[in-house]
């Protein structure tokens, strides 16, 4: 099978759902003629045209809401944010309105609107573009947060997104789109809310999603080969919806759980899925949870100290060897 990188799969993902569906349109910053901040787009402007390869102006309040507006009149909008940080400026305008359309209209208005883009730190960017906004959004009723770890399910699930008729927030970490997956050349979706695992093991958990999965893997092997410890990987895909039942079929299977996330321990993903644990297996657990975050401060420009803030293959392993 062909390999391709991440912004290649998400590029095929959404050139075969706009030769598909002739009411998807992309519109974002640098999206056209620029070929993308990342390079998504690269290429499908010249391909497509200006009515369905959009630029935008720096406000993502406006353009934001202006997606809101389309996908309400039939359009399904897909609206590139140059960084994922930005979403905050469009808070009221994904938290106000789009969130509440279907349940404000009783179910007589959809509103099939993706707002995709990069997240996550790791890039020296400092706190203002590297923020992991997935925990705040999930915790809004109506939105749905989608995090793809490899290629493969970047391409199935940004499908899934746009045909789905409620708001999808797609969030690409920065550091995959240069990584490469095996991808099939055929057409093929992935459902959202469906959990992925990974790795088969039999000794611990890891619970991860977005580029802690690539890394929980990595420190998996590590700890198989170095301290003959069998560590399942379950990627979570989506935070929302949550795919409870997976998570809890693993941790009934191997009695011990590490969560790791890029997000910051106060009321991240992590945190809900501990109670979630807790709650459904805690007669299942042989040992307490363990939860390895970001630390607790905004990002840094500093690499080295950047470096150390963010979960990284060393810590992992570490926090799986303390697991009791």
């Amino acid at each position: 099978m062909r390999k391709i990188t991440y912004r290649e799969a998400l590029r095929e993902g959404l050139s075969e759902e706009i030769e598909r569906d002739e009411n998807v349109v992309i519109i974002g910053e640098e999206v056209a003629q620029y070929n993308g901040a990342y390079k998504v787009t690269e290429g499908m402007w010249a391909k497509y045209g200006d009515k369905r390869i959009v630029d935008a102006p720096i406000s993502e309040a406006g353009f934001i809401g202006m997606g809101v507006g389309a996908s309400m009149l039939g359009i399904r909008p897909v609206m590139e944010l140059m960084f994922f940080s930005f979403a905050y400026v469009a808070w009221d305008q994904m938290i106000n309105n789009a969130s509440a359309v279907r349940y404000m209209s009783g179910g007589k208005i959809n509103c099939p609107i993706v707002v995709r883009g990069p997240a996550n730190g790791g890039t020296n960017v400092g706190a203002t573009h590297s923020h992991t906004p997935e925990n705040a959004i999930a915790n809004v009723p109506g939105l749905k947060v989608v995090c793809p770890a490899t290629a493969y399910d970047a391409k199935g699930l940004i499908k899934s997104a746009i045909r789905d008729n409620d708001p999808v927030y797609f969030m690409e970490n920065t550091l995959l789109y240069g990584e490469s997956w095996e991808v099939p050349e055929e057409e093929y979706l992935v459902p959202i809310g469906k959990a992925d695992v990974k790795r088969e093991g039999t000794d611990l958990t890891i619970v991860a999603h977005g580029r802690c999965v690539i890394m929980a893997l990595k420190a998996a092997e590590l700890l198989q080969a170095e301290h003959d410890l069998s560590v399942e990987v379950v990627d979570l895909r989506s935070i929302r919806p949550l795919d409870e039942d997976t998570i809890c079929e693993s941790v009934r299977k191997t009695h011990r759980v590490l969560l790791v996330e890029e997000n910051k321990p106060f009321c991240g993903v992590d945190a809900q899925i501990s109670h979630l644990i807790q709650e459904k297996c805690f007669d299942d657990l042989d040992a307490p949870i363990k939860r390895l975050s970001a630390i607790d401060a905004p990002a840094i420009y500093s690499k080295p100290l950047e470096d150390f803030q963010i979960p990284n293959v060393d810590r992992i392993v570490k926090a799986a060897l303390s697991v009791g």
